[in-house]
C-alpha cells in the first residue's frame, strides 16, 4: 500500500501484529510505531515485528523505541546492556577523554543492535541536567554540567551516526529541575526564561543542528508560558524553531501521560501539540485513545512531513561499526568493563 506518513505514532500490543493493529497502523494519520519492553521476547522475535511492520506500507511506517540505557532500556535479553547515561557522567568527571569514548561506544553499540533489528530510530539522548530532585529523570541524565552534558551527547550522537542512526534530544527546554513526573502528575517549573536558558537550554542550543528531532517536555514553567511546552508555540516556535535554529522533527511526548490532559480529551491534546508545533503526536498504551483519534481528528497534514519522517529512517547499519566488527566488538567490551567496575564501586 502506498501511503504518505502521517502524524500519529503508535504503539502495539505484543511480540506480532493483530488484524486489529495491521489495520490501525495502516490508517493515513499514522506515520510510526513506538516499541516497548512488552513488544520484545527475542532478537529473531523482534526482527519478525519490525520486518512485518515494514511489509504494511510504502514508504515504511518509522519504528521508534525508547532505549537509552539503564532503567530505561527496552530490549535486554540478546542485547547489550547500555550504561545509565549518569554513569558516563561519572566516568567524564574521572576523565573527560576516556567519558566521552566510552559515550561514543555506548552510541555505537545502541544504534548498531538496534539498525541490526529492524529498528530506525531511539528517542534518546536525554539532554536534561542532573539537579538531584527529579524523579523521573535521576541517572537518566547525563550530568549537572551543561558542558559535560554538551560533551558526552555529543560522542553519543556521533556513534549513533557512526552506525547509521539519528537521535532525538529530550526533553526540551529541560525536565531535570522538576521533582514531580510527569507520568502520573503536572511539573511545574517556576524559574525565568534567563535561568532556563543559561542551564538547561544550553545543550538544545549547541546541539540543535545535530538532533534529528527533539521531544518537548510535559512541564509547565509557570513564569514564562501558562501552557506544558509540549502545547507551548511560544517554546515550539518562537524558542526552539526561531531562536534555536531547530530544523528537525519535534514529536510530542506521550499524550496520555497525565500532565498532557490539561489540554483536553485525546482530540484536543493532539490538536493542541499540533498547532504548538509538534510535527508528530505520540499515542502510547491506549488504542481506545488510538481509534478514537483517528476516527475524529481532521489535520492539515503538511505535505513535506512524510518526506521529513522518511529522512529519519536508519541507513543500513555501516560495515566499519556493525555487530560483529571490530569496533563494535571493542565497544561493547569497553561497556562491559566499565560496567564491572561500576559494580565493584
Amino acid at each position: 500500500m502506498t501511503l504518505p506518513l502521517g502524524p500519529v505514532m503508535l504503539d502495539v500490543a505484543g511480540h506480532a501484529l493483530t488484524d486489529d493493529e495491521r489495520t490501525r497502523l495502516c490508517h493515513p494519520l499514522v506515520g510510526g510505531v513506538i516499541l516497548f519492553a512488552r513488544n520484545y521476547d527475542n532478537p529473531a522475535q523482534l526482527a519478525a515485528l519490525t520486518a512485518d511492520i515494514r511489509t504494511l506500507r510504502l514508504p515504511a511506517l518509522l519504528i521508534t523505541v525508547d532505549h537509552e540505557g539503564g532503567r530505561v532500556q527496552r530490549f535486554r535479553e540478546g542485547f547489550s546492556a547500555v550504561p545509565a547515561m549518569g554513569v558516563l557522567g561519572k566516568a567524564w568527571s574521572d576523565d573527560p577523554v576516556a567519558g566521552c569514548q566510552l559515550a561514543r561506544d555506548a552510541g555505537r553499540v545502541l544504534a548498531s543492535e538496534l539498525i541490526a533489528h529492524g529498528v530506525d530510530l531511539s528517542y534518546t539522548p536525554v539532554l536534561d541536567l542532573d539537579y538531584g530532585v527529579s524523579r523521573v529523570i535521576d541517572d537518566r541524565a547525563f550530568h549537572r554540567d551543561p558542558d559535560a552534558t554538551i560533551a558526552l551527547a555529543t560522542a553519543l550522537i556521533d556513534g549513533m551516526a557512526d552506525a547509521g542512526m539519528g537521535c532525538v534530544g529530550k526533553h526540551f527546554p529541560g525536565h531535570g529541575f522538576v521533582e514531580a513526573d510527569s507520568h502520573v502528575d503536572m511539573p511545574r517549573d517556576a524559574r525565568d526564561f534567563d535561568a532556563i536558558c543559561a542551564q538547561d537550554m544550553r545543550p538544545f542550543h549547541t546541539l540543535a543542528s545535530r538532533l534529528a528531532g527533539v521531544m518537548p517536555a510535559h512541564v509547565i514553567y509557570s513564569a514564562v508560558d501558562p501552557r506544558p511546552a509540549g502545547f507551548s508555540p511560544f517554546w515550539l516556535q518562537t524558542v526552539l524553531r526561531g531562536q534555536l535554529g531547530f530544523s528537525g522533527v519535534i514529536f510530542s511526548d506521550d499524550l496520555t501521560m497525565e500532565a498532557a490532559t490539561e489540554a483536553g480529551d485525546i482530540v484536543a491534546r493532539a490538536e493542541a501539540a499540533c498547532v504548538a508545533g509538534c510535527d508528530m503526536v505520540l499515542v502510547c498504551n491506549r488504542p481506545d485513545l488510538a481509534d478514537t483519534l483517528l476516527s475524529r481528528w481532521q489535520p492539515e497534514v503538511p505535505p513535506t512531513l512524510s518526506e521529513r519522517l522518511c529522512a529519519l529512517h536508519a541507513r543500513p547499519c555501516a560495515d566499519s561499526v556493525c555487530p560483529g566488527s571490530a569496533a563494535y566488538n571493542q565497544a561493547k567490551a569497553q561497556l562491559a568493563a566499565l560496567a564491572e567496575r561500576t559494580r565493584r564501586a
